[in-house]
Protein backbone atom coordinates (compact mmCIF):
# COMPACT_ATOMS: atom_id res chain seq x y z
CA UNK A 1 0.00 0.00 0.00
CA UNK A 2 1.22 3.46 -0.86
CA UNK A 3 0.44 5.99 1.88
CA UNK A 4 1.09 9.47 3.20
CA UNK A 5 0.43 10.95 6.62
CA UNK A 6 -1.46 14.16 7.24
CA UNK A 7 -3.07 16.20 9.99
CA UNK A 8 -6.61 17.56 9.67
CA UNK A 9 -6.27 21.30 9.12
CA UNK A 10 -8.75 23.94 10.24
CA UNK A 11 -9.25 24.95 6.59
CA UNK A 12 -10.42 21.38 5.81
CA UNK A 13 -13.09 21.19 8.52
CA UNK A 14 -16.76 22.07 8.58
CA UNK A 15 -18.79 23.71 11.31
CA UNK A 16 -18.66 20.52 13.37
CA UNK A 17 -14.86 20.64 13.54
CA UNK A 18 -14.42 17.49 11.44
CA UNK A 19 -12.99 16.89 7.99
CA UNK A 20 -15.65 17.65 5.39
CA UNK A 21 -16.93 15.20 2.78
CA UNK A 22 -15.07 17.17 0.11
CA UNK A 23 -11.98 17.04 2.30
CA UNK A 24 -12.23 13.25 2.45
CA UNK A 25 -12.35 13.02 -1.35
CA UNK A 26 -9.50 15.51 -1.73
CA UNK A 27 -7.28 13.37 0.50
CA UNK A 28 -8.05 10.25 -1.52
CA UNK A 29 -7.36 12.00 -4.82
CA UNK A 30 -4.13 13.47 -3.45
CA UNK A 31 -2.95 10.03 -2.38
CA UNK A 32 -3.31 8.46 -5.84
CA UNK A 33 -1.75 11.56 -7.41
CA UNK A 34 1.23 11.36 -5.04
CA UNK A 35 1.70 7.68 -5.86
CA UNK A 36 1.69 8.40 -9.59
CA UNK A 37 4.20 11.22 -9.16
CA UNK A 38 6.49 9.11 -6.95
CA UNK A 39 6.32 6.20 -9.41
CA UNK A 40 7.34 8.44 -12.31
CA UNK A 41 4.00 8.27 -14.11
CA UNK A 42 2.49 11.54 -12.90
CA UNK A 43 1.01 14.52 -14.70
CA UNK A 44 4.06 15.46 -16.79
CA UNK A 45 4.65 11.84 -17.83
CA UNK A 46 1.02 11.42 -18.87
CA UNK A 47 1.09 14.71 -20.76
CA UNK A 48 4.14 13.51 -22.70
CA UNK A 49 2.25 10.32 -23.56
CA UNK A 50 -0.89 12.28 -24.47
CA UNK A 51 -2.94 10.23 -22.02
CA UNK A 52 -4.85 10.93 -18.85
CA UNK A 53 -6.61 8.85 -16.20
CA UNK A 54 -10.26 9.85 -15.78
CA UNK A 55 -12.38 8.81 -12.81
CA UNK A 56 -15.40 6.74 -13.83
CA UNK A 57 -16.93 5.94 -10.44
CA UNK A 58 -16.52 6.18 -6.67
CA UNK A 59 -17.94 4.19 -3.81
CA UNK A 60 -16.88 5.62 -0.45
CA UNK A 61 -17.84 4.29 3.00
CA UNK A 62 -17.23 6.70 5.89
CA UNK A 63 -17.20 5.15 9.37
CA UNK A 64 -15.97 8.25 11.18
CA UNK A 65 -14.93 11.72 10.06
CA UNK A 66 -11.52 12.64 11.54
CA UNK A 67 -11.43 15.70 13.77
CA UNK A 68 -9.49 18.93 13.68
CA UNK A 69 -5.82 18.33 14.48
CA UNK A 70 -6.09 14.55 14.24
CA UNK A 71 -3.25 12.70 12.52
CA UNK A 72 -4.43 10.38 9.77
CA UNK A 73 -2.85 8.01 7.27
CA UNK A 74 -4.22 7.92 3.72
CA UNK A 75 -3.45 4.84 1.64
CA UNK A 76 -4.15 3.51 -1.83
CA UNK A 77 -3.33 0.58 -4.09
CA UNK A 78 -4.42 -0.65 -7.54
CA UNK A 79 -6.02 -4.08 -7.54
CA UNK A 80 -6.48 -4.79 -11.23
CA UNK A 81 -7.25 -3.58 -14.72
CA UNK A 82 -9.35 -4.75 -17.64
CA UNK A 83 -9.66 -3.23 -21.10
CA UNK A 84 -9.76 0.55 -20.75
CA UNK A 85 -10.26 0.43 -16.97
CA UNK A 86 -8.01 0.45 -13.94
CA UNK A 87 -9.35 -0.30 -10.45
CA UNK A 88 -8.08 1.19 -7.19
CA UNK A 89 -8.89 1.04 -3.47
CA UNK A 90 -8.30 3.70 -0.83
CA UNK A 91 -8.36 3.88 2.97
CA UNK A 92 -8.05 6.55 5.62
CA UNK A 93 -6.92 5.30 9.02
CA UNK A 94 -6.25 6.91 12.38
CA UNK A 95 -2.86 6.44 13.98
CA UNK A 96 -4.06 3.40 15.90
CA UNK A 97 -4.74 1.69 12.57
CA UNK A 98 -8.52 2.00 12.81
CA UNK A 99 -10.13 2.45 9.40
CA UNK A 100 -12.15 5.62 9.15
CA UNK A 101 -12.84 5.49 5.39
CA UNK A 102 -12.80 2.78 2.73
CA UNK A 103 -13.23 3.50 -0.97
CA UNK A 104 -13.40 1.68 -4.27
CA UNK A 105 -12.93 3.38 -7.62
CA UNK A 106 -12.81 2.72 -11.35
CA UNK A 107 -10.73 4.82 -13.76
CA UNK A 108 -10.37 4.80 -17.52
CA UNK A 109 -7.44 5.85 -19.65
CA UNK A 110 -8.20 8.60 -22.19
CA UNK A 111 -6.20 9.36 -25.32
CA UNK A 112 -5.92 13.15 -25.46
CA UNK A 113 -5.46 13.28 -29.23
CA UNK A 114 -8.48 11.22 -30.20
CA UNK A 115 -10.39 12.03 -26.98
CA UNK A 116 -11.38 8.37 -26.88
CA UNK A 117 -10.71 5.77 -24.18
CA UNK A 118 -7.71 3.55 -24.86
CA UNK A 119 -6.65 0.12 -23.62
CA UNK A 120 -4.56 -0.01 -20.45
CA UNK A 121 -1.13 -1.54 -21.13
CA UNK A 122 1.49 -3.04 -18.77
CA UNK A 123 3.52 0.13 -19.36
CA UNK A 124 0.66 2.20 -17.89
CA UNK A 125 0.26 0.19 -14.68
CA UNK A 126 3.60 -1.62 -14.22
CA UNK A 127 5.28 1.21 -12.27
CA UNK A 128 2.69 0.81 -9.49
CA UNK A 129 3.92 -2.71 -8.70
CA UNK A 130 1.92 -5.86 -8.13
CA UNK A 131 -1.84 -5.37 -7.67
CA UNK A 132 -3.14 -5.68 -4.10
CA UNK A 133 -6.28 -7.36 -2.81
CA UNK A 134 -9.61 -5.67 -3.35
CA UNK A 135 -11.53 -4.44 -0.30
CA UNK A 136 -14.63 -6.55 0.23
CA UNK A 137 -17.78 -4.44 0.39
CA UNK A 138 -21.44 -5.39 0.59
CA UNK A 139 -23.04 -5.67 -2.87
CA UNK A 140 -24.49 -2.48 -4.32
CA UNK A 141 -26.36 -1.69 -7.55
CA UNK A 142 -23.92 -1.03 -10.37
CA UNK A 143 -26.12 1.60 -11.98
CA UNK A 144 -27.16 4.85 -10.31
CA UNK A 145 -30.64 6.02 -11.28
CA UNK A 146 -32.45 9.25 -10.48
CA UNK A 147 -35.82 8.50 -8.83
CA UNK A 148 -38.83 9.32 -11.04
CA UNK A 149 -40.18 11.61 -8.30
CA UNK A 150 -37.53 14.31 -8.27
CA UNK A 151 -37.38 18.08 -8.23
CA UNK A 152 -35.08 20.63 -9.85
CA UNK A 153 -32.53 22.63 -7.90
CA UNK A 154 -31.07 26.01 -8.79
CA UNK A 155 -28.71 26.02 -11.82
CA UNK A 156 -25.02 26.37 -10.93
CA UNK A 157 -22.59 28.06 -13.37
CA UNK A 158 -19.16 26.42 -13.49
CA UNK A 159 -16.67 28.85 -11.91
CA UNK A 160 -12.86 28.92 -12.05
CA UNK A 161 -12.58 27.43 -8.54
CA UNK A 162 -14.35 24.28 -9.78
CA UNK A 163 -11.65 23.59 -12.41
CA UNK A 164 -8.52 21.43 -12.02
CA UNK A 165 -5.38 20.84 -14.14
CA UNK A 166 -7.41 18.82 -16.66
CA UNK A 167 -9.45 21.99 -17.38
CA UNK A 168 -12.56 20.13 -16.21
CA UNK A 169 -14.66 20.35 -13.05
CA UNK A 170 -12.72 18.44 -10.39
CA UNK A 171 -14.16 15.10 -9.25
CA UNK A 172 -14.67 16.35 -5.69
CA UNK A 173 -16.43 19.50 -6.88
CA UNK A 174 -19.29 17.53 -8.42
CA UNK A 175 -19.93 16.06 -4.98
CA UNK A 176 -19.73 19.48 -3.32
CA UNK A 177 -22.17 20.91 -5.88
CA UNK A 178 -24.55 18.00 -5.23
CA UNK A 179 -24.26 18.37 -1.46
CA UNK A 180 -25.01 22.10 -1.63
CA UNK A 181 -27.94 21.46 -3.99
CA UNK A 182 -29.43 19.01 -1.47
CA UNK A 183 -29.05 21.54 1.35
CA UNK A 184 -30.78 24.24 -0.69
CA UNK A 185 -33.49 21.84 -1.82
CA UNK A 186 -34.42 20.87 1.72
CA UNK A 187 -34.40 24.46 2.92
CA UNK A 188 -36.83 25.37 0.10
CA UNK A 189 -39.01 22.35 0.86
CA UNK A 190 -39.54 23.53 4.43
CA UNK A 191 -40.11 27.13 3.34
CA UNK A 192 -42.99 26.25 0.98
CA UNK A 193 -44.58 23.69 3.31
CA UNK A 194 -43.90 20.55 1.27
CA UNK A 195 -42.80 18.89 4.51
CA UNK A 196 -39.92 16.92 3.02
CA UNK A 197 -37.91 14.97 5.57
CA UNK A 198 -34.53 16.59 6.09
CA UNK A 199 -31.54 14.24 5.75
CA UNK A 200 -29.27 13.96 8.75
CA UNK A 201 -25.98 15.79 8.85
CA UNK A 202 -23.45 13.13 7.92
CA UNK A 203 -23.02 11.27 4.65
CA UNK A 204 -22.03 7.71 5.56
CA UNK A 205 -21.92 6.27 2.06
CA UNK A 206 -21.28 8.02 -1.23
CA UNK A 207 -21.51 6.67 -4.76
CA UNK A 208 -20.74 8.71 -7.84
CA UNK A 209 -20.94 7.87 -11.53
CA UNK A 210 -19.16 10.33 -13.82
CA UNK A 211 -20.62 10.60 -17.33
CA UNK A 212 -19.03 13.59 -19.04
CA UNK A 213 -16.80 16.49 -18.04
CA UNK A 214 -18.15 19.95 -17.33
CA UNK A 215 -15.91 22.87 -18.23
CA UNK A 216 -15.71 26.58 -17.47
CA UNK A 217 -18.82 28.36 -18.70
CA UNK A 218 -21.11 25.32 -18.50
CA UNK A 219 -24.21 25.46 -16.33
CA UNK A 220 -24.98 22.46 -14.11
CA UNK A 221 -28.67 21.78 -13.44
CA UNK A 222 -29.25 19.59 -10.35
CA UNK A 223 -32.21 17.22 -10.18
CA UNK A 224 -32.79 15.88 -6.67
CA UNK A 225 -34.74 12.85 -5.49
CA UNK A 226 -35.05 11.45 -1.97
CA UNK A 227 -36.02 7.99 -0.77
CA UNK A 228 -35.87 7.84 3.02
CA UNK A 229 -32.34 8.63 4.19
CA UNK A 230 -30.95 8.28 0.65
CA UNK A 231 -30.66 11.19 -1.77
CA UNK A 232 -29.76 11.01 -5.47
CA UNK A 233 -28.65 14.08 -7.40
CA UNK A 234 -28.42 14.12 -11.18
CA UNK A 235 -26.09 16.89 -12.33
CA UNK A 236 -27.27 17.65 -15.85
CA UNK A 237 -26.50 20.06 -18.69
CA UNK A 238 -30.03 21.31 -19.33
CA UNK A 239 -30.37 19.45 -22.65
CA UNK A 240 -30.81 15.98 -21.20
CA UNK A 241 -27.12 15.13 -20.86
CA UNK A 242 -25.63 14.10 -17.53
CA UNK A 243 -22.33 15.19 -16.06
CA UNK A 244 -22.54 13.00 -12.97
CA UNK A 245 -24.96 11.16 -10.71
CA UNK A 246 -24.29 11.44 -6.99
CA UNK A 247 -25.95 9.12 -4.47
CA UNK A 248 -25.64 9.82 -0.75
CA UNK A 249 -26.83 7.80 2.25
CA UNK A 250 -27.10 9.82 5.45
CA UNK A 251 -26.70 8.65 9.03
Amino acid sequence: MYHFDSRVRYSETGEDGCLTLTGVIDHLQDCSTFQSEDCGVGLKYLESRRKIWMLSSWRILIYRYPELGEWIRIGTWPYGNKGIYGYRNFVIEDFLGQRLVEADSAWFLLDLDSMLPCRVTPEDVGPYGEPGERILMDPAPKKLLLPPDHREGDPIPVRPHHIDTNHHVNNAQYVEIAREAVAGYHAAAFDDGRGMSRPLEKVRELRVGYKKAAVLGDVICPKIGQEGDQVTVGLQDGQGGTYAIVWMAFA
